[in-house]
Formats: C-alpha cells, structure tokens, sequence
C-alpha cells in the first residue's frame, strides 16, 4: 500500500505545480500582449498629436501673413510661439521615432530568466513517505520543508544577483513569490485562507443552502403541488356538480401534499411549538401554509364582494346561540320536540345564552295543525304552554329566549312554510351562532338575509328525508331530482356546517353523520322503573306488541300492513296495537279491515302514557324516518325495539334489545323472538348514551361549537408564527366561499319573484307576513319594513 501511494503523491504535487505555473505563464503573456497593445496604441496618439501640431503651426504662419488691414498679434504672444516650435519639433521627432516603442518593451518587459526546478519539492516529498512509514505529517514535512522552498527561491533569480535582480523583477512574479513565502511562516498553512473574507462568505451561503426550513425567519414561497392541492380542494363545489366526489378530491389533495407533510406545518413555527388548533388534518395545514404566505407579502385579505363586515364582535361578552326550528308545541312531531330539549340542555350550561325562535301560525292555521283543537290567541300564552310541557318533562327550569317568526301552513306540504324574512327576527346585536334545524326546509323561498352574512357560525341539523317522501308522490321521480339540487343549493349558500343524522338522508355539502338527539329524561326514568321492579322479581311487561307514530302512510303504516298481510299465516294469533292520528288513518284502517288484519287503532297519545308502560316490544318498520325518536324512546323504556336494516337504524344496533331484519321471513322470526324472550336491562353506558347531556356533548362536538366557543378570533383557523397570529379569514381569499355567496345572491334574485316562487309550490303571500300576523306578533306592516323592494 505505501509503495503503490508514493509515485501517486509525488507525481499529485507535480502536477498541481506546474499547473499553478501554467496559468501564471499564461497570465503574463496576456498581460504582454496587453502592454503592445497600448504601447502602440501611444505610438498613434503621438501620431495624431504631429500632425495637430503640424496643422497648428500651418495656421499660424497663415494668420501671420494676413493683409495690413488687421492688426498685428501682441508682442508676447509672438515670441512664445518662437520659442515652443523648436521644442515641440524635438519631442515630435522622439516620440515618432520606430525605436520608441521598441525602448519601452525592453525597460518594463522581465529581463529574468525564470528557471523552476521541481526536483526538489519531489524529494522533499519523496522523502517525507519514506521517513515518517508511508504515514504523511504535513505538519512535520511543512517544517522540514522550508530549506527546501528557500533553495527554489535560490534558484528562481534573475540575471542579477540580489535587491538589484530582484527589483527587476516583473510586478506579477513578485506579487506571486510574496503569496508563496507566506508558505514560509511557522503559522499554520491554510491559517490565512481559513479566516479570509472569501471563505466566509462561502460558509455563509453554504449555511443559508443547507439550513432547515423552520429555522429560516423568512416564510418559503408556495411550490406547485401546494398550488394544485389548494386549487383541487377550493373547486370542491364544481367537481361535486361534474360527479368527482369529496373523496376523490380529498385523495387528491393528500398525494399532492403527502410528500411535503412536515414543511406544511407552517415552515415558520419555532422548534418548540406547535400548532394552536391543533389541527393535525392535511387541509389544515394547507390553509395554515397559504396564509402564512399570504401574510408574509403583506397581503391581507378582507373579503369579497358577498361578504357582510357587519357582523357581532364575538369578544363583547357572552355568546349567543340562537336556534330557529319549522315546528312547535302542541305539535309533536320531531322538530318540534327535539330543537325544545336543545335549547333546554344548551342553556344548562350558562356558557352562552339561547334563544328558540318557532313559527307562529294564525289562528286558522293552528286549527289544522295543533291536535285536540288546542288554540292560542297570543305567543304568550303558547309559550307557557311550551314552557311547563318542558319543564314536566326535564326536571329543572330552563333559563332559554323563546321567540316567534311568522309562517303558514301548507295543506299540500303537511309543513309550515315561513313568512318574511326569519333571520330579521333575531337582533343584530344577538346574532353570533345560529342552529337550522332542518335548514333546507327554512330555506327553501327564504328571500332576505344570508344567515352565514348575519352570523358568525352557522350549524344545520337534518332531520327529514324529504327524498323518500317526494318519491311517494306523483312524478315522484322528477320532483325528488329538483329537491335534490335545490336542497344541496340552498345549505350551501346558507351553513357553515351540516349535521345529518343518519346516512338516510342524501349526502348534502359541508355535511357530517352524527345523531345528536336525546330522550326525554322521563324515559330512561320508565327504563330504571322497569329494571327495578324485574330484578324484584314482578312482571314488567304484561302486553305484547305495538306502534305509535303519526297516521299517515310515509310514516311506516304501508310496510306494516304490507309485512302482516305477507305473513299473515306465520304470525297466526298475533295482534297489535297502532296508535296514531293523522290525515290518512282513515285510508289505513280501511286498507287493514280489506286484509283482515289483527290490529287495533288507538288514538295517538303521548309515548311516556302510562297505559303504554306494559308493551314489550315496539314495532317499527319505516324505512323514511332519518332517527325515529320513538325508536330511541322505547329501547330507553327497556323494551325490544323490531326495526328493519336500514341506515336510519345505524345508531340503535349498539344496543342488544335492537332487533333488526332485512327480509320478511326474518321478520317473523325476529317478532317471535322477542314475544318469547325477555329484554336485556340497560347499562350505565347504554342510558348515557340514549341521554340528551350526551347528544348535546356530541353536538358540541361534531358541529365545531365547542371550538368555536372557546376561540377569540371568531372561529378562524390560526397558528402563531414569531409571536404573530396567522388567522385564514383575514388573509385567505377562499374560492368555496365566492360560489357560496354567488349562490345565495341567485337564490335571493329567485326568490323574490312571486311568479318563479309559485311555480316552485311556494304558499302566495309568503314572501312577506300578512296582516294577521303583523296583529298577532305587533310587527310593522311590511311596506314600512321594507319601503324600496327590488321586485
């Protein structure tokens, strides 16, 4: 090894000096050429200088031997032009002379004869291997080498010997030996050059190469996965409509940003700190990257053309929730029961205050709506009703607004249409959250303001699969597909966020599944009452099987009467009660006495009676309920519950008294079952989870309620940078939000137009209240509300 290294390094040295001598060479020839051609280049000038001066004289003795008619020139001025010319005919004739130039190459050209001889740094070399093992101390060899460059510089001299040779030198040769005798001192060689200004600044730029993203101060500009995966997320709404899914858009966005994964959390945040959302989500990191961006340039972004500025500051005080619902007491049907304990459990809290704003309906109108006849003559005296019906129920007192906006009933509907503009029924001042419960239905003729311009957060809450009950109908088909698209139009334009409960219902934009609906407490006090007295060892249920739900066919009485009358010789024997009123119980009576069917029709009455305490089994075979609230009552009664396998069950299966089946044969089976068993007692869990204290923790949840509740920034996404608060709203256009706000403008053209509104099924006169309602409610008429209409 150290035989074959020694020609190596010998050889090494060699080359690099006479590389080095190369280019010295090669530089003064250069310079040479450079000095000739200056020197010529004077040879010209004096040229022109001759002939000038030649020129001069010419003139002059012209001038001299002008006519007597002009004055002769000054004494003075005679005899210098005498006296100069013989000097300026001297310098004339040296300086034009051939040898001139000639003269000047030979004084500034270098007389010395350089002669270099690299033996000697060979062997120093050479020598250094062979002493010190095949092992080089360049320490050592620098040391033992300085005897060895000073017989170089012996050697490099010129003709001369001495100061006289050496100041002969030529000026590029002595700034070269200076720069290698600097080699000669005991200091370390590469000393200098380590510390030079050159090297710095190389260490610096190779510093700013290398150093990590999150340690530069400057923000790192966008690169173009991130610009795809913001553009592919922010067309969400047009993919949608062309038939590529959120999923498929998600994907997108994750491949896109998957290898960019660390320096998308905010390449500005410091070593030690972390996000303030603490949103580990892909999106939003992506947001959070783009506004620091965006702030970095100084761009701020503070709205669009659709957005309102005039909205609550959410840091005066106390929040305010408002929940706005299409039903009310006496009416027991879903949104009127369901938005009730919400607003009850909600304001238990006394973190935020509530108000329940429900429909007002004239006195016509309640005659055909509200069941036994029941009447109010004033929202007072309805709301107190509505007030001890909660109160009985829950157990304590409610401290919640209830307020009343005006609407109509729609006989061909079955539902309440609203009148007017309802957003107008909530103060600017209170406007902060707003709760649709069922926002497709409150916004299908809303003509007046955007909820999401008014308000700061905006949650709908599905209840209703209008889908199925549209099919039921004639042109069932088309009708459902215009719905579709008017429901997916107008919950865009109008939430924020949407909570579906269940996957019964059509997938609708900015949507999640979750069931955020309670019991009532009574229930699950019926549920401990039925437990205590099995494990005393009395009967609990001494009935068979029933039904209760509103007497109307899309409600399950057609799957019913169509499983019984099927399997009418399995279920032999078998009979059942169905409780209910309706408008077409009429129709299913006489559809169920044509069959022969063993059931019995009860008036409908409230599901916690104490004459429905000893049923034990409740069978439900609607598959157009969303989350049947009956279904969820009686498994908190601690009876079977017999459902079909359907989504809108997909909630009631955790619990083992759940039966559900797919076929009618199973159907059977399962009712038999469960006549000839007894039903399992409900856990801790299990009633906890069946509770409203965890629907309204769920909604919390699911709805960003409770994050938007704890944030001073008004809901935006941010994240601290430098001791700075990067917030979306005030620096990220979003492009979602535009076609939001073209939307909702569309729809507001649309809806104005009492001709388009009637063609669409709208109730005449609902783009305003009438003048009943203005008595009833003490609001100004609507051409003093609104005295300039658009249409």
């Amino acid at each position: 090894m150290v035989n074959e290294n020694q020609p190596s390094t010998s050889s090494t040295a060699l080359s690099f000096i006479s590389k080095g001598w190369r280019e010295v060479r090669d530089s003064a020839d250069a310079d040479l050429q450079l000095m000739r051609d200056r020197a010529n280049s004077f040879k010209n000038i004096a040229t022109s200088f001759d002939r000038e001066l030649e020129n001069f004289f010419n003139s002059a003795s012209t001038s001299f031997s002008v006519p007597a008619i002009r004055s002769p020139p000054p004494p003075a001025e005679i005899e210098f032009v005498k006296k100069l010319q013989p000097k300026l005919s001297e310098f004339r004739r040296a300086y034009s002379s051939p040898d001139f130039s000639k003269k000047v190459l030979e004084k500034w050209s270098p007389r010395a004869r350089i002669r270099i001889d690299l033996s000697a740094i060979k062997n120093a070399i050479v020598s250094e291997v062979e002493d010190t093992d095949g092992i080089i101390d360049f320490e050592r060899a620098r040391r033992r080498n300085i005897v060895k460059f000073r017989e170089f510089w012996g050697e490099w001299k010129g003709e001369g010997e001495g100061e006289e040779a050496q100041s002969r030198d030529w000026e590029p040769i002595r700034a070269l030996k200076t720069r290698l005798r600097e080699f000669e001192k005991p200091t370390e060689i590469f000393g200098g050059f380590k510390k030079s200004e050159f090297v710095e600044k190389v260490k610096s730029s190779l510093k700013a190469m290398c150093k990590e993203p999150q340690e530069s101060k400057e923000v790192p500009p966008l690169d173009v996965p991130e610009l795809l995966a913001y553009l592919v997320r922010q067309s969400g709404p047009f993919l949608d409509h062309l038939g590529v899914g959120r999923e498929i858009c998600d994907k997108i966005v994750e491949s896109l940003c998957s290898k960019r994964r660390n320096q998308l959390l905010l390449h500005s945040l410091s070593a030690g700190e972390s996000s303030v959302l603490g949103d580990d989500s892909i999106h939003g990191d992506l947001d959070l990257r783009i506004a620091s961006v965006l702030q970095s340039t100084g761009h701020s972004y503070e709205g669009g053309f659709w957005t309102d500025h005039a909205k609550r500051d959410p840091s005066a005080g106390k929040r305010n929730v408002a929940i706005v619902t299409t039903a009310s007491l006496p009416w027991m049907t879903g949104t009127a029961v369901n938005p009730l304990f919400r607003a009850a459990y909600l304001a238990k809290s006394a973190k935020q205050n509530v108000t329940l704003l429900v429909p007002w309906l004239s006195k016509s109108d309640q005659e055909l709506v509200y069941p036994n006849n029941l009447t109010f003559s004033s929202p007072e005296e309805q709301e107190s009703f509505i007030r001890s019906w909660l109160e009985e129920r829950i157990g304590f007192k409610a401290d919640f607004k209830i307020s009343f906006y005006p609407g109509k009933f729609s006989k061909e509907r079955r539902s309440i249409i609203p009148a007017g503009d309802t957003s107008q029924f909530i103060p600017s001042k209170d406007a902060d959250i707003a709760i649709l419960e069922e926002p497709e239905h409150l916004n299908w003729y809303h003509h007046g303001k955007r909820w999401t311009d008014k308000f700061n957060h905006v949650v709908g809450i599905v209840h209703t699969n209008y889908l199925e009950y549209i099919k039921r109908e004639k042109n069932g088909a088309l009708q459902a597909f215009l719905v579709k698209h008017i429901n997916n139009w107008v919950t865009r334009a109008y939430c924020h966020k949407v909570l579906r409960l269940s996957a019964a219902t059509q997938n609708l934009p900015k949507s999640v599944i979750c069931n955020v609906h309670g019991v009532n407490p009574k229930f699950l006090k019926i549920g401990e009452k039925v437990a205590a007295e099995r494990e005393l060892g009395q009967e609990a249920f001494s009935k068979g099987a029933y039904f209760l739900g509103k007497m109307v066919w899309a409600k399950g009485y057609r799957e019913l009467i169509d499983l019984l009358a099927k399997n009418k010789n399995n279920l032999d024997g078998f009979r059942m009660d169905v409780f209910g009123n309706g408008e077409d119980a009429h129709d299913v009576q006489s559809a169920a006495k044509r069959l022969d069917l063993n059931l019995n029709f009860l008036r409908g009455r409230d599901h916690a009676d104490d004459s429905l305490h000893g049923y034990k089994v409740f069978i439900n075979p609607s598959v157009s309920d969303v989350l049947c609230t009956a279904t969820a009552e009686a498994l908190a009664m601690g009876k079977f519950v017999i459902c079909a396998d359907h989504p809108s069950n997909e909630f009631f299966r955790t619990f083992p008294n759940c039966l559900t089946y797919k076929t009618s044969e199973d159907f059977v089976a399962k009712v038999k079952e469960a006549l000839a068993s007894e039903p399992q007692p409900l856990t801790p869990e299990q009633m906890y989870n069946l509770s409203w204290e965890a629907a309204t923790q769920r909604f919390m949840e699911y709805s960003e309620l409770d994050k938007f509740l704890n944030s001073n920034e008004e809901g935006a996404k941010s994240s601290r940078n430098n001791g700075k608060i990067i917030k979306q709203s005030a620096s990220l256009p979003c492009l979602t939000q535009m076609v939001d706000g073209g939307l909702a403008f569309a729809h507001y053209c649309l809806t104005g137009n009492e001709f388009l509104r009637r063609c669409t099924g709208a109730i005449p006169g609902t783009r305003d209240y009438d003048t009943q309602h203005c008595k009833d409610l003490n609001l100004l008429p609507p051409h003093v509300q609104n005295p300039i209409y658009g249409w």
